[in-house]
């Protein structure tokens, strides 16, 4: 039975490879992918947008570190890399450790500029950088920024007054006689009270002052002079005296007080230019026309005055012999105006000449 089986399958196989017509076999390889054209996508399409046209092997790049002069890292200076060709400009700020790194860099020529607040600006030499480079920027140091500021100083009249003053007082005639009250600065400030004042008293304390009186006094005595004073040491003390007294009396009232209440100024202007006759007449003319402290001529009360109240006073102290009532008052006076004339003549033609102390560029009439 089971051989019965057995044949049964074989014929039942052999009848059915019978009944399948001839077919060409199927071939054993693989048809071959369709290509890009044949799929319908086009070749050389240009880069996707956003992509960088140089070759990432030829990029370089220029970097460095920035401290200021203290050798401290400088953070947030603004870093500039210019580009010649292409002509292009990139900014980067430095970091915490100052540094700054510009990178995927064509080859060209490159210039970096540096700037921080409150430090001078920094630039480069010209790099020139070829494929794939990698250049540092050693030992960059921001100098700091030098400010110059323009401080304009005005002076008051008062101020200025004040320092023309004391120029004055450092002017003597060859370097030792007091030579206080003349003034080359034609356009000179007005005096104040205060100044009109100083100016008398550091006339009268003069060291040289008191030679000069001591000296008169000596030849006062030699010819018996207010004989009434006697001789010997008290006559010379008495006769030192009085003649101390007359200066200072003189130039405390010619000089400070009557000028402060007639608001005149008690120094002498010098000319300097112009012919002989007109630089005379000034001087002469000075002992009766002052400058007011306005800027305008005007009679010289201060002077006049000065001289009769001085010579008024004497008769208090001199002797009584020769105390001789108003006319010689008057007398002195005069005597004393005249002096003034011949001292101004002195200094518009000859002191000057020998004069220390005098500001230079100085000159009188402009």
């Amino acid at each position: 039975m089971i051989l019965t089986a057995f044949l049964g399958g074989m014929l039942g196989l052999g009848a059915e490879a019978q009944s399948v017509p001839n077919q060409p076999a199927a071939s054993q390889t693989a048809a071959p992918a369709a290509s890009p054209t044949q799929q319908g996508v086009p070749e050389g399409l240009p880069d996707a947008p956003g992509q960088p046209s140089v070759d990432p092997q030829s990029s370089g790049s220029i970097h460095g570190t920035v401290t200021d002069p203290s050798g401290d890292l400088l953070e947030g200076a603004s870093v500039t890399l210019d580009s010649d060709a292409p002509k292009t400009q990139q900014t980067l700020v430095t970091d915490g450790t100052g540094s700054f790194n510009f990178i995927g860099l064509a080859p060209g020529t490159f210039r970096v500029t540096i700037t921080s607040n409150g430090f001078e600006g920094w630039t480069g030499p010209e790099i020139v950088l070829q494929p794939g480079g990698n250049y540092e920027l050693s030992h960059i140091v921001l100098r700091i920024a030098t400010t110059h500021t323009d401080v304009e100083v005005t002076l008051t009249l008062h101020e200025v007054a004040e320092e023309q003053v004391k120029a004055e007082e450092r002017q003597r005639i060859l370097g030792v006689v007091p030579n206080f009250y003349v003034s080359y600065v034609w356009h000179a400030a007005p005096l104040s009270p205060k100044q009109k004042f100083g100016l008398a008293l550091r006339s009268s304390i003069d060291p040289v002052t008191f030679l000069i009186d001591g000296a008169t006094a000596g030849i006062e005595q030699s010819q018996d002079y207010l004989s009434g004073y006697g001789q010997g040491a008290s006559g010379y003390a008495k006769r030192f005296g009085a003649a101390y007294a007359d200066d200072f009396i003189a130039t405390m009232i010619g000089g400070a007080i009557l000028p402060s209440v007639f608001h005149q100024d008690p120094r002498y202007f010098y000319k300097g230019t112009g012919s002989i006759e007109s630089r005379a007449l000034h001087a002469i003319s000075f002992v009766v026309i002052c400058r007011g402290d306005n800027g305008h001529l005007q009679p010289n009360y201060s002077n006049v005055l000065g001289s009769l109240a001085s010579a008024g006073i004497s008769n208090l102290y001199y002797p009584t012999s020769d105390r001789d009532g108003a006319a010689v008052t008057v007398d002195n006076a005069l005597i004393g105006i005249a002096e003034g004339a011949v001292s101004a003549l002195l200094q518009e033609f000859i002191i000057k000449k020998f004069s220390r102390g005098v500001p230079p560029g100085t000159g009188g009439h402009p």
